[in-house]
């Protein structure tokens, strides 16, 4: 557990030095009519879930470090799919934004 969350911390201060160091620059999706509807929708649920990820796995470790594992398994079955659905959800925004991203 402690590894995926290093590995997760990580992979966000990369995240966000790339988006600084590219001026947090705007990519616009190029689809039209249902498609863009979907990727929107797909991106506002990744967004919305993304920003609860951090606050979830460091109450979790917290709880698993303090020894509170009743508690921590508990809240380990609401966190653990937000997690994954946040992360299917990274790939797929990446995907339709640069490889399968419609000419203007």
């Amino acid at each position: 557990m402690l590894g995926a969350f290093a590995v997760s911390s990580l992979f966000l201060v990369f995240y966000v030095a790339h988006k600084a160091w590219r001026g947090f620059e705007h990519t616009p999706y190029h689809g039209t009519g249902l498609a863009h509807a979907l990727y929107l929708a797909i991106l506002f649920s990744h967004l919305s879930l993304a920003m609860t990820v951090p606050f979830l796995a460091i109450t979790l470790v917290r709880l698993g470090l303090a020894g509170r594992i009743e508690r921590h398994r508990r809240l380990a079955v609401v966190a653990w799919p937000i997690w994954l659905y946040v992360s299917i959800t990274g790939i797929v925004v990446y995907l339709l934004l640069y490889p399968f991203n419609p000419s203007a």
